[in-house]
């Protein structure tokens, strides 16, 4: 696996290019109850874009403020090393020795009071694919650091009105190992994946219905003068 190479000096210019390129990418971003987790948290979320990442990278800037390592798939770190600054570390699911390095590395940030985020899904499928089928990585981290809480976040992107899509970001109440039913790992699984699943069709049926008024614009244009 490669580890991540965290650099603040890297973060805070990446930072800089990282907003600007949000606010020509998409016309709107509304987010509902983002708020930072009470100390270092294993979060989750849908994968289905490129921006999810960033997004994450942007969430945490603009309101999180934590020390947050991602997990990408190998062959996207390679394909794109300056991640590794940002702490992206990978995992390779075609190899299980990797797998298991890459969820031994994730528990150990965890550990060293470290936020980490992965996407249960384990790739990047279509938005509306259903059931969001999780792996097991994350029951098995919980069950390594069960004092660390679960936080999902779910993104819903949009065309609308604009030239440009919108995302809708909700981030869900946190849990802990403890709120999980008793079961395998296998089973605990399931029961996250359709817990989010429901979760994400929510925020569908927000979008559709246009429900702004619980969420927050976090792409406000300034006004010319």
């Amino acid at each position: 696996m490669i580890q991540a190479k965290k650099s603040a000096l890297f973060e805070r210019a990446f930072a800089m290019y990282l907003l600007p390129s949000i606010r020509r990418s998409f016309s709107h971003l509304y987010a509902r109850n983002i708020r930072p987790p009470k100390g270092p948290a294993l979060i989750i979320s849908n994968h289905s874009s490129w921006w999810d990442g960033l997004l994450f990278f942007f969430l945490n800037r603009r309101v999180w403020n934590l020390d947050v390592h991602i997990m990408m798939h190998e062959r996207g770190l390679k394909e794109f090393p300056f991640f590794r600054r940002l702490g992206a570390f990978s995992i390779d699911r075609s190899n299980p020795k990797d797998i298991l390095a890459s969820l031994r590395y994730a528990e150990n940030l965890l550990k060293q009071g470290k936020t980490v985020i992965l996407f249960p899904q384990g790739d990047e499928f279509h938005l509306e694919t259903r059931p969001l089928e999780f792996h097991t990585g994350v029951v098995y981290l919980l069950e390594k650091c069960p004092e660390i809480p679960l936080v999902p976040v779910h993104f819903y992107y949009s065309m609308r009105r604009d030239k440009h899509p919108e995302v809708w970001i909700d981030q869900g109440d946190s849990l802990m190992l403890s709120n999980f039913p008793e079961g395998s790992r296998h089973d605990r699984t399931v029961w996250l994946q359709e817990r989010e699943t429901t979760a994400l069709d929510r925020l569908k049926t927000d979008v559709l219905e246009e429900n702004y008024e619980e969420f927050q614009e976090m792409l406000k244009r300034r006004r010319k003068p």
